[in-house]
């Protein structure tokens, strides 16, 4: 050999003969304390049933590894031993002498029955195993080993080609200073039987930046991963299939983390996205027959820092209950928006207290739906002294039926700790504003604080889903008594209306609030038009805004909005239907009813006929030129998001003509996001959750999840239900997603999982509270529930007690 410390000659024995399955008797290892001695070796075995020349990939891989044993931190460093002769796994006293085993092998039937079970011996003793690249087509005909290995390759061989790797595990070792859009050329390896959930995938491969072939993976291509194995630590990487990626630093630090674990130098996570490491538990039983007394129509949860989590039922009453949908009946709409009280503690619910709404049904189109009613809560920053809750809501007693108004408001109540119930009259509204109940729908109702102790508050468009074939949502001419009731010119796109916005304002004590630096409009603009903005307005241009979150570590403001109807794109009109989610780091338009997506735009139309198109907006000077604006004519320019999905997928973009229009031609779409898509669609945005490592809680997330954003929504069969990640440098700016981890076998989706999903956060013991609507739409029914996802897989491996030395 040209490189290492090789010893080909070890041990004698014979070459590696055909078997079918190891015998575990066979082996004579006794390992008492996990393997390596006073300093850390690592075995390097090279052996290939493959007849002819050796690969040039071992000397590579040798001295690749050399080099990392003999550099980095010295209580890091470790000595290498290559052999390419199979008998050394059945001595047990000199295979106990290392920490870890590479194999870099060609592949094949490289183990006799022996052999294989004094591997078994080794790995049960908790040794530590790294397989590259060809690594996986060895010992094909042992179950055993490709539980080892993680997965198998399917048949075919791999070229070389460019590619980029998202490096999705920001935590460990292997992976913690890689980029994280890793672009490297290499054999790329396609599985049989995909491996996520079983292991823990540290990094993918991007199928849609190199040719995959026959057997492709898809969005979910894992090509390097770790796990917890028979007593001792595997991690494997699909990379290494080329000479020159052994000559790579990034390569080589990814090379070197995997052995800082596997040889036991270091701790590390290799459990955070095994399924079978997460327990989904329902809190809340179905309501007595008649009552809500577990639970009202699901609408939104926050929790409290002592564990209680408050969630609220929107207005929907037991489908049993009659709903008032006349007119001239003064009960019209009239519902019973509830909050409601899970004690960890005690297991316990409690009605904290109970709104009259308009929002159980009645109005809307025909007269059947609407979707005001108690929309959002959250608790003051300083609950637990003060025990203010914040509700987003649509009183009954308030409505026009005449007229068919509303008010919607935003209040403060108190609620008594002791008791867990809210002191209704204790009420401060610090926000009102009027929206039309005659068409349904889109309410928005999510709310947030910042650090700073702003709160945002998430409004629809308050516009009908109708009249506009399903696409931009700007038909001026609907109206009922003068208010129009199909154009979200008139909300979303105008300046001076609060609906189809994110406001945020600053609560004061005294139940007022001031507005903060840096929102959208100071409301003291005006233009030639003499048009008005209002200063709570830190986001315009969203359609229905079900979810928010604020990162407190960032301030970054998070947030989801359903599309409209639309479901394939229209060479005439425009865009499919988009639901979208955005990352959203300044004040900002964010295009609704103009533009969507990446800035993909509508067709104009107005009086006197609205069904005949005019231009395209123009997504960087867009105009309101509806007669329904009484603000800004001038828009600021749309930002362009981060995630949209259509029923044809994730991310559907157009070719584009020279002034920037896209075809919207089916056939000519890409998609940039493969890993989701719609159909029936309701975006559900999720927090960023934060790793604690000074909380005890033991069903905490681990910190793999750091960081990452989840995105779902309210449907769970090809729509998204992940976390994701995303690059500082560029999320701000509509930047997509560098990675993405399904969450459908953690946060279980099904009839008898969480199926239909209505808001997800987080709590202080770090697991995730989830809601399920229900079967049914407006009511509660029984599978109305809270839920909680908690983490059981434990801490890192090894444990602190069996940390090695390293080179002295």
């Amino acid at each position: 050999m040209a490189a290492g410390v090789v010893a080909a000659g070890l041990l004698s024995g014979p070459a590696a003969s055909a078997h079918t399955a190891p015998d575990p008797s066979l082996t004579t290892m006794s390992i008492t304390s996990p393997p390596g001695g006073a300093n850390v070796r690592v075995l390097l075995f090279h052996g290939s049933a493959a007849g002819g020349d050796e690969s040039p990939l071992v000397n590579a891989g040798i001295a690749a590894i050399e080099r990392i044993g003999r550099t980095g931190p010295e209580d890091q460093r470790f000595t290498v031993t290559a052999t390419g002769n199979p008998s050394v796994f059945t001595n047990d006293k000199k295979l106990s002498r290392f920490n870890a085993i590479v194999f870099l092998t060609g592949g094949g039937d490289v183990l006799d029955p022996e052999q294989e079970a004094g591997l078994e011996a080794y790995m049960e003793a908790g040794g530590g195993f790294v397989g590259l690249h060809d690594a996986a087509r060895a010992e094909p005909y042992s179950d055993w080993f490709t539980g080892l290995i993680g997965a198998r390759p399917a048949a075919g061989a791999a070229t070389v080609q460019r590619a980029t790797v998202e490096v999705g595990d920001r935590v460990h070792p292997a992976t913690k200073s890689l980029p994280l859009e890793w672009k490297r050329p290499d054999k790329w390896l396609n599985w049989v039987k995909n491996p996520s959930g079983d292991v823990h995938t540290v990094a993918r491969v991007r199928e849609a930046t190199y040719e995959p072939g026959a057997g492709a993976n898809g969005w979910d291509h894992p090509v390097s991963w770790c796990r917890d194995y028979d007593g001792g630590r595997s991690f494997y990487t699909g990379m290494g299939g080329t000479v020159s990626s052994y000559d790579e630093t990034d390569f080589r630090e990814h090379l070197r983390g995997a052995l800082l674990w596997t040889t036991r130098l270091v701790r590390a996570d290799c459990k955070a996205t095994i399924t079978g490491n997460y327990t989904a538990e329902r809190l809340t039983q179905p309501n007595q027959p008649g009552q809500n007394d577990q639970i009202g129509e699901p609408h939104g949860l926050v929790t409290a820092p002592d564990g209680r989590v408050f969630y609220i039922g929107r207005g929907g009453a037991d489908a049993s209950q009659p709903v008032v949908t006349d007119w001239n009946d003064p009960d019209v709409g009239k519902g019973t928006g509830e909050i409601h009280v899970y004690d960890p503690e005690t297991k316990k619910v409690t009605l904290a207290g109970a709104l009259t709404v308009f929002g159980n049904k009645g109005g809307g189109d025909e007269l059947v739906k609407v979707e005001e009613g108690l929309l959002g809560i959250e608790l003051d920053p300083k609950f637990d002294r003060n025990g203010w809750v914040y509700l987003h809501w649509t009183p009954h007693s308030e409505i026009d039926r005449d007229k068919h108004m509303a008010e919607r408001r935003v209040s403060r109540f108190t609620l008594d700790h002791a008791t867990n119930k809210l002191d209704l009259s204790s009420e401060k509204v610090l926000l009102k504003w009027p929206v039309q109940i005659h068409s349904c729908c889109h309410a928005g109702g999510g709310m947030a604080w910042d650090s700073k102790g702003n709160l945002y508050i998430a409004t629809g468009d308050n516009n009908s889903s109708g009249f506009s074939d399903g696409y931009s949502g700007n038909n001026p001419e609907p109206n009922y008594k003068g208010v129009s009731f199909a154009d979200a010119r008139r909300t979303a796109g105008n300046t001076n209306n609060l609906n189809g916005k994110i406001l945020r304002i600053h609560p004061e004590p005294d139940g007022t609030y001031t507005l903060p630096e840096g929102n959208l409009f100071t409301g003291r603009e005006t233009d030639e038009g003499g048009g008005k903005t209002r200063g709570e307005i830190y986001v315009m241009g969203v359609r229905n805004p079900a979810r928010i979150s604020v990162d407190q570590e960032t301030d970054v403001l998070y947030a989801g909005w359903v599309g409209p109807d639309a479901g394939a794109p229209s060479a005439t009109w425009g865009p499919a239907k988009y639901d979208t989610f955005a990352v959203i780091t300044k004040a900002s338009n964010r295009g609704w009813p103009y533009c969507m997506g990446n800035k993909q735009p509508y067709r104009d139309r107005n009086l006197p006929d609205p069904t005949k198109p005019l231009g395209w907006y123009d997504c960087d000077h867009p105009k309101n030129e509806s007669p329904n604006n009484d603000g800004l004519v001038n828009l600021p320019p749309v930002t362009g998001n981060n995630i949209w999905y259509s029923p044809q997928g994730g991310g559907p973009d157009f070719p584009r003509d020279a002034n920037g229009v896209p075809s919207y031609e089916q056939d000519e779409a890409t998609y940039r996001l493969p890993w989701l898509k719609g159909g029936g669609q309701a975006a559900m945005n999720g927090p960023v959750y934060r790793y604690d490592g000074a909380n005890s809680s033991d069903v905490k997330w681990p910190a793999y999840w750091d960081g990452k954003w989840f995105v779902g929504d309210f449907y769970d069969a090809d729509q998204p239900r992940n976390a994701v990640l995303m690059d500082p440098r560029t999320q701000g700016d509509g930047g997509l997603p560098v990675h993405s981890e399904s969450l459908k076998k953690i946060v279980p989706v099904g009839n008898d999982g969480i199926k239909n999903l209505m808001g997800w956060t987080f709590g202080p013991d770090g697991a995730l509270y989830v809601l399920d609507y229900g079967r049914g739409f407006f009511t509660s029914d029984a599978k109305s529930a809270l839920w909680r996802v908690t983490y059981t897989g434990g801490g890192p491996t090894p444990a602190a007690g069996q940390l090695a030395r390293g080179t002295q």
